[in-house]
């Protein structure tokens, strides 16, 4: 039977048809389409977007082999596995179509998830892992992230090509593209070639969220290369290089490209506004950037038990459910690592994609000082890590390992493995403190502290991204006091650990211990504070409102 296409009934408000590109989702647990922070959002603002009725699609691409699966060696380290995923829940469209990459034509094939398999606006995942390609074509959609630069290049042109295609295939009238970050760039040069070439055009339809608030991050290939793999479709390079005001230079760089297509992105924090317009702004035919601060999806992200109890005042009920939810936890703790966990104890969790900027060990900076407090049998602590390292950051997954290696003598120490959906789940709703040390003023946003103060887990954080939009210190969080920022990094980090270690000896551990109730209090403010603020219901409403119009 053919595909038809048969969205619900849109809003009133909400009417304005949107789609939305993003190189990963994470939507559910059963669906490994991303690789950590930036799914995390997309997957969101997307079920946040259906609970809304706003008219919008999610435009990605099905990874045969998901981003990785983390399992461990024999010695415990870190090891990355490559399995093929099934998912018998995606329905086949029977749309397939070419689109060109490297001069030659590759075959697409559109996977459709419906709005009440999980929740989420109607969604299209796009492959190349079909018999119609030969060996090289199929691999485009195999891995989230090649590492390959050639491979990066041809997943670009499958998300925005391929996702812009799909969307004319499908005789959907869109009157608004919008590109998570600049992986599918390739869409402004697609809409450029079918709007007669006309940047005016493409700026109508065009908006653009940046995520990156480093130079080093933001994507940037050499021309040479584009051009090569077709990155920019039919139209010649030096009408490229005229319209993307790149001149006689080697590199394109993604996000400043895309800002000049668009006619209007945003920043994900208000922190991130600031940092981005000193990054772009002297940049000359850019368009506005706005702040429009990162968030998650309440439905799915926090317990209905703690928020009943929460709002019905019932602390003991509160307590109780929290007890239970430490237990859970202290489950997956205990199989994994052979600890046992103390629901009693106050436990700490640093829990997050692995990337050397977000400073996992900076706790154990000073290891004796660290040690004395993690043994403390009087007022003790229970600390836990997880997160993925992207698999060829060696230094990353050193980190990882090195953790590993240096806490494992620690009975209240757990370095976890497997941080997808559910874990990250199990850990927010299961932990008191959720701690967050990145290097000021590198986290663009960052959002899992959102999700963990909805579970009555308590931020102790840096001031950066989302957190000072948030934290109002000792009231609904803890803050860890940043160094000056013009100092080298290892005077900064020496600095902040020493700060973190304070924070927690002389406030967030008596506190737990010796006033309860006044950190429960602290809980159950952030509970209230963190919705609807930092609820997806409120960014995709401002998507919307400051993005869309």
């Amino acid at each position: 039977m053919a595909f038809t296409f048969n969205p619900y009934a849109p809003a009133a408000k909400f009417k304005a048809a949107a789609a939305y590109f993003s190189m990963e989702f994470a939507v559910d647990q059963a669906l490994k389409t991303y690789s950590g922070g930036l799914g995390f959002l997309a997957g969101s603002h997307m079920r946040s977007a259906y609970e809304l009725k706003q008219n919008l699609v999610g435009i990605s691409i099905l990874w045969s082999f998901g981003y990785y699966d983390q399992g461990r060696n024999e010695d415990q380290s870190m090891r990355a596995d490559f399995r093929q995923k099934h998912y018998s829940f995606l329905e086949d469209t029977g749309l397939v179509f070419p689109i060109t990459i490297h001069g030659a034509d590759v075959h697409v094939k559109a996977l459709y998830l419906a709005p009440e398999v999980f929740g989420t606006v109607p969604m299209f995942f796009l492959t190349t892992d079909i018999a119609e390609n030969d060996h090289l074509s199929r691999t485009i959609s195999h891995h989230l992230y090649d590492p390959d630069a050639a491979a990066r290049v041809a997943q670009s042109i499958l998300l925005g090509v391929g996702g812009g295609k799909l969307l004319d295939l499908l005789g959907r009238r869109t009157d608004v593209y919008h590109l998570n970050e600049g992986h599918g760039l390739p869409l402004a040069f697609y809409l450029y070639e079918k709007h007669g070439r006309d940047l005016a055009e493409v700026q109508k339809r065009l908006v653009f969220t940046t995520h990156t608030p480093e130079l080093a991050g933001n994507e940037e290939r050499p021309m040479k290369l584009l051009t090569d793999m077709s990155f920019f479709g039919a139209v010649p390079e030096e009408e490229i290089r005229r319209v993307a005001r790149i001149g006689s230079g080697d590199a394109l760089n993604y996000t400043l490209t895309a800002l000049r297509f668009a006619r209007k992105a945003n920043a994900v924090s208000k922190v991130h506004g600031t940092v981005s317009q000193e990054m772009w702004g002297h940049y000359e035919g850019i368009c506005p950037i706005i702040p429009i601060t990162n968030s998650q999806n309440g439905t799915y992200w926090r317990d209905p038990q703690l928020a009943a109890a929460l709002k019905s005042k019932d602390d003991a009920a509160l307590l109780a459910r929290k007890r239970e939810l430490k237990k859970d936890l202290f489950k997956i703790v205990a199989d994994q690592t052979g600890n046992i966990f103390d629901p009693a104890v106050l436990t700490i969790v640093w829990a997050r994609r692995f990337a050397g900027y977000k400073r996992a060990d900076l706790i154990l900076r000073h290891f004796e000082r660290f040690a004395r407090l993690v043994t403390d049998a009087r007022r003790p602590i229970q600390i836990i890590w997880a997160g993925k390292p992207y698999p060829k950051d060696y230094g990353a997954v050193a980190l990882f390992n090195d953790i590993i290696k240096r806490t494992t003598s620690l009975k209240n120490c757990a370095v976890l493995t497997g941080y997808e959906l559910g874990l990250s789940a199990a850990i927010k709703k299961g932990s008191d403190v959720w701690l967050n040390t990145p290097r000021f003023p590198r986290e663009a946003s960052g959002t899992s502290g959102m999700t963990a103060a909805m579970n009555a887990c308590v931020n102790l954080s840096i001031a950066d991204g989302w957190i000072p939009e948030f934290c109002r210190d000792g009231e609904n969080g803890f803050l860890i006091p940043i160094a000056d920022v013009v100092l080298p990094d290892n005077v900064k980090d020496d600095s902040e650990a020493t700060a973190l270690l304070d924070v927690l000896e002389n406030t967030v551990v008596p506190l737990y211990y010796d006033q309860p109730q006044q950190f429960l209090k602290v809980a159950k403010t952030a509970m209230k504070d963190v919705e609807p603020a930092f609820e997806s219901g409120r960014m995709a409403r401002e998507y919307y409102e400051l993005l869309y119009k």
